[in-house]
């Protein structure tokens, strides 16, 4: 929805409005529709706005009630607002704006830390209490709005890009051994608080801090899902589940669609954003705008989907669009997307959704998209592996790490390799905490409440956001997502993963969506670099930048140039394209 920002000093001198002017800068294409800033003597808010709800002057941000002494920034939407609002009303509290903003503000003052617990919605916000000088940061359960955070000099500073918080000064720019290695091993997630950047660390989902005026400040993670599930609940028949999946995922669609402009669709052609469609159809949408993408192929590896999502905008009568790119812009409009970027991310996808994005902005300011399915419900081809492992973590890390810790001291500079498996230890910590006892619940807790934060979720919102288009997505309804780690692991890997989603599917869009090959977002392209994508990456790695820094083996990097299309990694991406995109981003970003 938008762009925010901050700071808050600790020695006693003012905010520092130039800083928050150079954050709001980078953040302006989050929020093109207005900006601003409030300054209130140690304590800096900036905000840049897209107008998605109350489009009126009242719900300008930094938003101030000057009667409760709160002052806040907002990032997000909260999809229940309208109710929260009316039993915030009947509590006492008047309303000056028909907005989510306010409702979160009043939300705070009523019940303090518990309001998170009420929210439906995405979120990423700061307030600031005039009486207290207490400030209070925020983040979604899933991450999906992010906030990276750097301190520095008895200084804090906040934002919703990694970019900005570099571009307000003063930031270590140096790279985080340990984030190095999660990048190289754990397939590019580099969890929170990790960053690629030693002075930028990022709000980890889920939690809620509280920093008081003398600097102290604690946190609390306010939501962990239970992967366990009663007695009952193992017995329950796969067509109870259906149902109950079913009803909470018109839910999820339906709350998605709050909103004062229009709403549409990203529509792949597969099982989930199919499934959007259909229930948004089913629920009476008319002239439905659903929007895709393709590329050239690459290696004989098809770059659309365009026949099946064909079928779906043909059989729900949507306002379609389809958008191809030859393999001669790709080249072209890659800076672009790395510049879009917060942190590096090696998907394919980011350059499809940068370039996806960029064309729905010009139609509508928000969308619906299908990420997290694959996460929530057990669709990616690691998880059958797991069933009844004796050694849950050693088997996930075989199937999605992208080289083990022996490899990785193969590829790594000597300075930069870490004696300890830093991404191995994770996974393992991860995999060892109460909550889920089967090795596949372990790998979808892992995968929905880390690695999807790191990865499908922050590309989605980064290149979005780059457009001024905010992206929603209904399968990380939070009531959903409880609801699908209790259903039992096998009806989640049933008929070659997500069974029970598909057959959710299969009663609300046509069968040949539902019953085929598991599809990918393709960008063959990238994945098989050769000619101009081949010398651009090998230019950029060979740069004196690169050869200064010296994070990668000269010996490595000489056999990726010779022969790019050997070194794929387990799921199926080009080591080549990992490591330069790595440099690549770098360099765009002039670190």
């Amino acid at each position: 929805m938008c762009g925010i920002c901050g700071e808050v000093s600790f020695t006693g001198s003012q905010a520092d409005p130039s800083a928050i002017g150079r954050m709001l800068d980078v953040l302006s294409a989050r929020g093109p529709d207005s900006s601003g800033a409030v300054i209130r003597g140690r304590v800096g808010l900036g905000h840049r706005r897209l107008q998605i709800i109350d489009l009126s002057a009242r719900s300008e941000q930094p938003l101030v009630d000057s009667d409760l002494g709160l002052s806040i920034v907002f990032n997000g939407c909260i999809y229940n607002y309208q109710e929260l609002r009316t039993e915030l009303q009947a509590k006492g509290y008047r309303f000056f704006s028909s907005g989510d903003t306010e409702v979160i503000l009043k939300a705070w003052h009523a019940w303090g830390e518990d309001c998170v617990n009420r929210f439906h919605g995405m979120f990423a916000f700061a307030i600031h209490e005039r009486e207290s000088g207490r400030v209070v940061l925020a983040r979604d359960r899933f991450g999906i709005k992010p906030l990276y955070l750097s301190q520095t000099n008895g200084t804090l500073r906040f934002a919703s890009s990694l970019p900005a918080l570099v571009k307000a000064g003063g930031v270590d720019t140096t790279i985080d051994p340990v984030a190095l290695q999660f990048y190289m091993s754990f397939h590019a997630v580099v969890p929170a608080p990790y960053t690629i950047l030693k002075g930028v660390r990022k709000l980890a989902p889920a939690t809620i801090r509280v920093i008081e005026a003398d600097g102290t400040s604690r946190e609390k993670v306010y939501w962990d899902p239970r992967y366990e599930r009663s007695s009952e609940e193992v017995t329950r028949s796969f067509g109870e589940w259906q149902e109950m999946v079913l009803d909470a995922l018109r839910t999820a669609v339906d709350r998605r669609m709050v909103a004062d402009v229009p709403v549409g669709v990203l529509l792949s052609g597969g099982v989930d954003s199919s499934l959007i469609v259909g229930l948004l159809a089913e629920a009476g949408q008319k002239d439905l705008m659903t929007f895709s993408i393709g590329f050239e192929e690459a290696h004989g590896e098809k770059g659309d989907e365009f026949v099946y999502s064909d079928i779906i905008a043909k059989h729900f009568n949507t306002d379609h669009h389809k958008l191809f790119v030859p393999s001669s812009d790709l080249l072209k409009e890659l800076p672009g997307a790395i510049s879009a970027m917060s942190e590096p991310m090696v998907s394919y996808d980011n350059i499809g959704f940068y370039l996806l994005s960029r064309e729905v902005a010009k139609h509508i300011k928000v969308v619906q998209s299908g990420q997290g399915a694959d996460e929530i419900f057990g669709g990616y081809h690691w998880y059958p592996p797991l069933a009844h492992s004796n050694n849950p973590a050693a088997d996930y890390a075989k199937v999605f790490f992208d080289r083990d810790h022996d490899k990785l001291g193969q590829h790594l500079s000597p300075d930069w390799m870490a004696a300890k498996d830093e991404a191995r230890a994770f996974v393992e910590a991860h995999f060892n905490k109460a909550g889920a006892e089967d090795p596949v619940d372990k790998a979808l807790r892992l995968d929905s409440t880390i690695m999807l934060v790191d990865d499908p979720v922050k590309r989605v919102d980064n290149m979005t956001m780059a457009w001024g288009l905010e992206a929603r997505v209904p399968f990380l309804d939070h009531e959903l997502a409880e609801l699908a780690a209790r259903i039992p692991p096998e009806h989640k890997l049933a008929d070659g993963g997500k069974g029970i989603l598909k057959a959710v599917a299969r009663e609300v869009v046509p069968k040949e969506v539902v019953d085929r090959e598991k599809g990918y977002f393709p960008v063959p392209a990238l994945k098989y670099i050769a000619g101009d994508t081949l010398d651009m990456v090998r230019d950029t790695l060979t740069s004196q930048a690169a050869r200064e820094r010296g994070l990668f083996r000269s010996d490595y990097l000489n056999a990726l140039f010779d022969d790019p299309s050997a070194h794929i990694t387990p799921l199926r991406g080009s080591e080549l394209w990992q490591v330069g995109l790595l440099e690549l981003w770098l360099q765009n970003h002039e670190l």
